[in-house]
């Protein structure tokens, strides 16, 4: 009786222990294998939303400074203007 346990601790040693662990190990292979892709999507994904937000904010940004130059260049022709009407009183004052 000991020397048939001792035959299938044998067998279980050399045989069922070495194929678990081979199914195991190319089981978690193809497991890591399969999260590689799916990381290298999400990365991919990323790139392209942040390639389209950039895109937005450069759009964005030439909008403000259009937007910029409107209100100082509106600055300084309203400024124009309320000097030409002060000096335009001034001169209807003296007269």
């Amino acid at each position: 009786m000991d020397d048939e346990i001792m035959a299938l601790a044998l067998v279980l040693m050399v045989v069922v222990i070495p194929v678990v662990l081979g199914v195991g190990a190319d089981i978690f292979k193809r497991w890591l294998a399969y999260r590689e892709k799916q990381l290298e999507l999400m990365a991919e994904r990323s790139a392209e939303r942040a390639a389209h937000y950039a895109e937005k904010v450069e759009r964005l940004d030439a909008r403000m400074q259009v937007l910029e130059r409107i209100a100082t260049d509106r600055g300084q022709q309203l400024a124009m203007e309320i000097e030409d009407l002060r000096l335009a009183s001034e001169k209807e004052r003296l007269q």
